[in-house]
């Protein structure tokens, strides 16, 4: 006889259901194929306000998109999450499968969060198909992110205000082969938003 803990065990009586209306048919009326940019870097780097940016010009293009900043998220379905190793991991995994179902909805989804794990980043990219995640690293040095510490992060962190602070006190493990890189030291924002908007022209994500 079944115990009532096994009734209600990870995945055990739990189908997928498949959807009648497919991924590929909200792509054809959205005129978009649906993808994760997904935005990593320091603190400072720039991360928000470029998402921003870029989320703006394809809102002008009639383009369908939604952007995830790591502060908003950290509000609300992550609430619950602190700034550990293993909270970072698991803060990562759900906005991967929140990444997931944007796709599938056929939306393109910006994201916006440190994610300094590489593994964790990994995770995220292996719950998407070929193509649908795009990593956009925005490379600036430390010393840049610091002096601009828009926040007053770096400052805290430095003041032992703020424990396991990436960059400080906590690694940022930088992207080995992501598909974009903005250089934001040395790129205004609207040079890296041209940036994007021609790979994603040029891969097939949005009409010319």
């Amino acid at each position: 006889m079944k115990k009532e803990t096994d009734i209600f065990a990870p995945h055990v009586n739990i189908i997928w259901h498949r959807a009648a209306v497919t991924k590929e048919a909200r792509r054809r009326l959205n005129r978009q194929r649906s993808s994760v940019l997904w935005f990593t870097g320091l603190s400072g780097a720039g991360k928000s306000t470029i998402a921003n940016a870029l989320e703006k010009r394809l809102y002008e293009k009639e383009l369908r998109t939604y952007l995830l900043d790591g502060d908003n998220i950290r509000h609300g379905i992550n609430q619950d999450l602190g700034f550990s190793p293993e909270d970072r991991k698991e803060n990562i995994r759900r906005i991967g499968e929140i990444s997931k179902l944007f796709v599938d909805a056929g939306m393109i989804l910006i994201t916006a969060f440190i994610s300094p794990y590489r593994k964790d980043r990994d995770l995220a990219r292996s719950v998407l198909e070929e193509g649908e995640f795009i990593e956009v690293y925005l490379k600036c040095p430390l010393q840049e992110c610091e002096k601009r510490d828009p926040k007053g992060l770096y400052k805290k962190a430095k003041n032992g205000e703020i424990p396991e602070f990436t960059g400080i006190s906590s690694p940022y493990e930088e992207p080995v082969s992501p598909e974009i890189i903005l250089e934001t030291d040395k790129q205004s924002v609207e040079e890296s938003v041209d940036q994007i908007i021609h790979y994603m022209v040029e891969k097939g994500c949005i009409p010319k």
